[in-house]
């Protein structure tokens, strides 16, 4: 079974999320108990909706159990900065042509969330940046051209 990087913010998250989860358990079996009792199951509606509500949990606690599972959890936090750019870094980025400023944390697949400043490992932007250096200058291939940026701060927060 092939590991997936997850940061520990994001195994944080999941963790958290799944304890949601398994709280939610009782309640949802009450609520199928109670519907139980209100008599025939073909046309009780309150019935088969706890019956869903309790598949669609029990499949996203399997979900995430297995996201788990398979995570290799990377705490830059704990490593040395440096400079150079990996899995877990937050990077600034200055558009060489616009002298814009831009920062991304890169993360893993399931904690990508671009409007945050989250990008995929495996997005272009970071498959471009990863192993390079604090001060490089870096051509990447974007949707909309490439685009050339220099690596202003690398950070391991």
């Amino acid at each position: 079974m092939e590991k997936v990087p997850m940061t520990a913010r994001g195994e944080l998250k999941l963790r958290e999320e799944l304890d949601v989860l398994i709280k939610r358990r009782p309640i949802i079996s009450q609520a199928i108990g109670e519907a139980r009792e209100l008599g025939d199951l073909k046309e009780n509606a309150e019935y088969h909706a706890a019956r869903e509500e309790q598949g669609v949990c029990e499949a996203q606690i399997r979900d995430i159990e297995y996201k788990l599972s398979v995570a290799q959890v990377i705490d830059v936090t704990k490593m040395e900065n440096t400079g150079k750019v990996i899995f877990g870094t937050t990077v600034t980025l200055i558009d060489i042509d616009t002298d814009k400023e831009v920062t991304y944390q890169i993360v893993g697949e399931d904690e990508a969330e671009i409007k945050a400043g989250k990008i995929s490992v495996s997005s272009p932007i970071a498959r471009g940046l990863i192993g390079k250096m604090e001060g490089d200058e870096v051509m990447i291939a974007t949707p909309g051209g490439d685009k050339d940026y220099e690596i202003d701060k690398v950070a391991y927060i």
